[in-house]
């Protein structure tokens, strides 16, 4: 039985680390340490677990299934698997996730350099987004040398530029940690619990999952124990990884109040905190991390995408629907930051909660018999909430619902979602048992 080198299990650790790192989670954690200040340790913590601990569970899941979130989804019913899986990696892929990174590229990395003149010209956009794209379908020309290029190149220089802000911050501290303020003072753990959970990363890893599945099979590793060992060896590595880096990003947060007063968004903090500390200078180390950061989280996307969706479309090759990811993407980046942030947010709230019920119901598969029916009732509480949820984000008026849905537990906090799951789910085990179905029960242990 062929086992994995260490060496390779470290660098795919490294390039799960990459891929979920991107510039939205570069931006949170200072802002977070700026107002949590005396209560960081309780707010990062509660961050950490949202932000780091639920994606790495998604990889495990997937994982341990051995296939990818078609396979999960499709315990509830097989074409609700690849109607949400389609709908998953349209929302992560041309339509919302991989324009955006694009546009935060621009407006983080490059915008500072642009004269002042040019930099409300869609010309200039389009010529970045151009670049940036070939430089994204190139480097996802080769599926298979994505350790190499994200995990032993591109992710040791994002990591080495985000140390040096580090280093600097530790060296010559802007001052000293504040009293928390807003949410952070009455709860920080919840309040940094929620913050994770808006990062969005539990919708990207069911796509990661497959790559860092694939990663490991190519290097002719095929039992599917081993494989399932490597890859959580490989989350472990990827959440001290991003953990690490969101608690030092945090602290510069957290001692940047005294010189610089409370930003208004994580963007600008990072901003003024780099400005600081390096000049002129730190708006160039800026942009490395914005562009190795979005680069890195695009490559993924674009890579998990095409692979998807070139065996669920047999006549497209892989190279071929990454061509046409790469374009739509180029064309939706064109639309506008503001504009791809307004119509992505409805979604996610829909299709997160599922997203993470699905997740967590998979550890959970063998103790309720695989039955479908738990899924399906589970699936149904989610969705009366957090359908209602997205609606009403989309100015679309439901008020007569989501009055009523006020009263339910921790709705206010954004996760109203979880008791109608939870009963949802003990109605749909009561309902396999009274009816159960053994060969769709069976099928999916």
């Amino acid at each position: 039985m062929k086992s994995l080198p260490r060496s390779h299990v470290f660098f795919v650790g490294l390039m799960l680390f990459s891929l979920f790192f991107g510039a939205g989670n570069l931006i949170f954690p200072p802002i977070l340490g700026q107002q949590a200040g005396e209560n960081f340790a309780f707010a990062i913590f509660g961050f950490i677990l949202t932000g780091v601990g639920l994606p790495l569970l998604t990889v495990i899941a997937i994982a341990i299934s051995g296939r990818d979130m078609q396979h999960l989804a499709g315990r509830v019913h097989p074409k609700f698997g690849i109607v949400f899986a389609v709908i998953v990696y349209l929302s992560i892929g041309p339509s919302m996730g991989i324009p955006r990174v694009a546009n935060v590229a621009f407006e983080m990395g490059m915008r500072s350099f642009v004269p002042e003149s040019l930099r409300a010209s869609k010309w200039v956009l389009l010529a970045f987004t151009f670049v940036f794209f070939c430089l994204v379908y190139w480097l996802c020309l080769n599926p298979s040398k994505l350790v190499l290029r994200i995990g032993n190149v591109l992710t040791p220089l994002l990591l080495l530029s985000i140390a040096a802000l580090f280093i600097a911050a530790m060296m010559s501290p802007l001052g000293e940690a504040h009293p928390a303020v807003q949410e952070y003072a009455a709860s920080p753990g919840f309040k940094g619990f929620m913050e994770g959970y808006l990062t969005m990363d539990t919708i990207a890893a069911l796509a990661f999952g497959i790559i860092v599945i694939n990663a490991i099979r190519d290097t002719g590793v095929q039992d599917k124990r081993m494989i399932t060992k490597a890859a959580v060896q490989a989350g472990i590595i990827a959440g001290v990884g991003l953990s690490l880096v969101y608690a030092a990003l945090g602290f510069m947060g957290v001692t940047s109040v005294t010189e610089l007063g409370y930003a208004q968004n994580g963007g600008q903090l990072l901003t003024q905190i780099v400005q600081q500390l390096f000049g002129q200078f730190g708006l160039v180390l800026l942009a490395v991390i914005v562009a190795l950061a979005c680069l890195t989280t695009c490559i993924g996307l674009v890579s998990a995408c095409s692979q998807y969706f070139s065996t669920l479309i047999k006549r497209l090759r892989y190279n071929q629907i990454a061509f046409i990811i790469c374009v739509l993407g180029l064309l939706v980046a064109n639309l506008g930051l503001n504009t791809i942030i307004s119509i992505s947010i409805p979604i996610l709230l829909v299709i997160y909660p599922v997203s993470i019920v699905i997740i967590l119901l998979s550890f959970c598969h063998r103790w309720f018999g695989g039955r479908a029916s738990v899924y399906i009732g589970a699936l149904i509480g989610t969705m009366l909430v957090s359908l209602f949820d997205g609606l009403k984000q989309a100015n679309i008026p439901v008020e007569f619902v989501t009055e009523w849905l006020k009263h339910l537990p921790l709705y206010e906090q954004g996760i109203g979602w979880i008791v109608p799951a939870v009963v949802g789910g003990g109605i749909g085990f009561l309902f396999g048992i009274i009816r159960p179905h053994p060969s769709q029960d069976q099928r999916n242990l």
